[in-house]
């Protein structure tokens, strides 16, 4: 098998021991993104959309670290602290996929790294 390890200074360092995403048989694996800004490894979010805005430039960042788009990604998973969120996210979500869908899941959870509100992960393919 062949595995890279996917790094960015534009994307927030991860807060354990894990990667921010890994590169594996053809397919990128993204670890659950946060709204951190990663110039200030602050969350400056006042809003969920705002939120949810700064997870997706910390996602494109990392497929653009491992060469890809937004064209490429197959799976995508939404944590949501509360499933009233779900409009404002998905309006945000749906600006950076537009057409060829994702496959998806949304779900709501009892809690999220910072408390914050909304966390995605990704899975992409060459």
């Amino acid at each position: 098998m062949s595995k890279t390890i996917i790094h960015t200074d534009a994307a927030p360092a991860p807060i354990g021991p894990y990667s921010q995403a890994v590169k594996a048989n053809g397919f990128l694996f993204i670890s659950g993104q946060v709204a951190f800004n990663p110039a200030t490894n602050q969350i400056e979010a006042t809003t969920v959309a705002e939120e949810a805005e700064q997870v997706m430039k910390n996602l494109s960042a990392l497929l653009t670290e491992a060469g890809m788009d937004f064209s490429h990604v197959v799976k995508t998973t939404i944590f949501l602290s509360d499933m009233g969120h779900f409009q404002t996210v998905n309006e945000v979500y749906g600006k950076y996929f537009t057409s060829d869908f994702p496959a998806r899941e949304t779900v709501a959870v009892k809690g999220l790294p910072r408390n914050v509100n909304v966390e995605i992960s990704m899975i992409a393919a060459v």
